[in-house]
């Protein structure tokens, strides 16, 4: 059986839940594979993932005997089957932070079973990585190592924001990426203030500093890299606050260990920009996997714990509203005794030379 479908059912058999119903498609994925449109039943007994028939072939070529999934056309299939699917079963689990309210009454109108919370149960055991999720994992962030040494001899003055975004795209798109894991974000001079800036009509300047945040998605999942450029030399306002939030990214990667506390590292984290003038603007990173933003949240209000295999990102900014902003950002892997930076590209101060 599925592995992870056979975890599943364990941990239903704990809270009481006879059967849950899976909607959301980034947990879909997790379980088996699949990024079709459709839903996921599962029972005690046998398991249903019901689709458009634009899927069925490529879900059949995917889903082996040993997954035990049945599959159905959502337009072949009766009103009557899928009411029968949970015939015996008390508690049926949801989704509930994923589920519409329509689809929550739907669901009660016609299985009829008492439909429990099941408090991110799937959300919740993808924070720890297993080796094929860690190998596609670097893989993507490999990928993005390599698109920022492309970028480097790339960016010319007079490049607009939107220009060098879209070429990052490109470059993911024609070098074995699946896609990107987030718009990139390129904000230069000012923009850079801004944490989530989007890329606009600027161009670059002689002397600018360009902040560049990017990832993509290999076999679904997600890397996530912050670096800052700068055209032709360097401010010696922009070399002080790089080098506080270096050193304040470097501190932080130095705690990172099996055993230690989320909110801890984030608080002195917090509280060594501060004390060199600068306000935290966002959280110090956040888990990364099928999605780019998931658990664990690394932030001061997580009070919960690093295990070795998550996969996070450690991502200190320090901003002046108005003027510029540095941040820098590794997707990093929680080992027991420390951490391994997954996204290896230089993380000191980067001058290129432009035309």
């Amino acid at each position: 059986m599925n592995i992870k479908i056979k975890w599943l059912r364990d941990q239903l058999k704990t809270q009481n839940l006879q059967g849950m119903i899976v909607s959301n498609p980034v947990n879909i994925k997790y379980l088996i594979g699949i990024e079709a449109e459709g839903i996921l039943l599962i029972t005690l007994r046998e398991n249903l993932f019901i689709t458009d028939s634009r899927y069925i072939e490529e879900v059949n070529t995917i889903l082996t005997i040993e997954d035990e999934i049945l599959v159905a056309d959502k337009k072949n299939i009766s009103k009557e089957e899928y009411a029968a699917f949970f015939m015996y079963c008390e508690n049926v689990g949801f989704e509930e932070n994923f589920v519409t309210y329509a689809d929550y009454k739907e669901y009660l109108q016609t299985f009829r079973v008492n439909l429990m919370e099941t408090e991110n149960i799937i959300e919740k055991q993808r924070v720890v990585k297993d080796e094929k999720e860690i190998q596609y994992i670097e893989k993507a962030c490999e990928l993005t190592d390599q698109c920022f040494e492309y970028l480097k001899k790339f960016i010319k003055i007079g490049m607009t924001e939107k220009e060098i975004a879209f070429e990052i795209e490109k470059f993911y798109k024609t070098n074995g990426a699946d896609d990107v894991s987030f718009a990139p974000i390129v904000a230069s001079g000012h923009n850079s203030s801004m944490p989530h800036a989007m890329p606009g009509t600027r161009k670059i300047k002689d002397g600018d500093i360009v902040l560049i945040d990017m990832g993509c998605k290999y076999k679904g999942y997600c890397s996530d890299m912050t670096r800052v450029l700068f055209i032709n030399y360097m401010d010696d306002e922009y070399r002080e606050t790089y080098n506080i939030c270096l050193r304040n990214n470097e501190m932080a990667e130095k705690e990172i260990r099996d055993g230690k506390n989320i909110k801890t590292i984030a608080q002195n984290s917090n509280n060594n920009l501060r004390e060199n003038g600068y306000i935290p603007l966002h959280s110090l990173g956040h888990g990364v996997g099928l999605d780019i933003h998931e658990e664990p949240f690394f932030g001061i209000v997580y009070d919960q714990m690093l295990k070795e295999n998550m996969v996070l990102t450690i991502e200190p900014g320090a901003y002046k509203v108005g003027q510029f902003g540095i941040r820098i950002e590794d997707t990093i892997l929680v080992t027991k005794m420390g951490m391994s930076r997954l996204t290896k590209a230089d993380k000191g101060p980067t001058v290129i030379i432009c035309d």
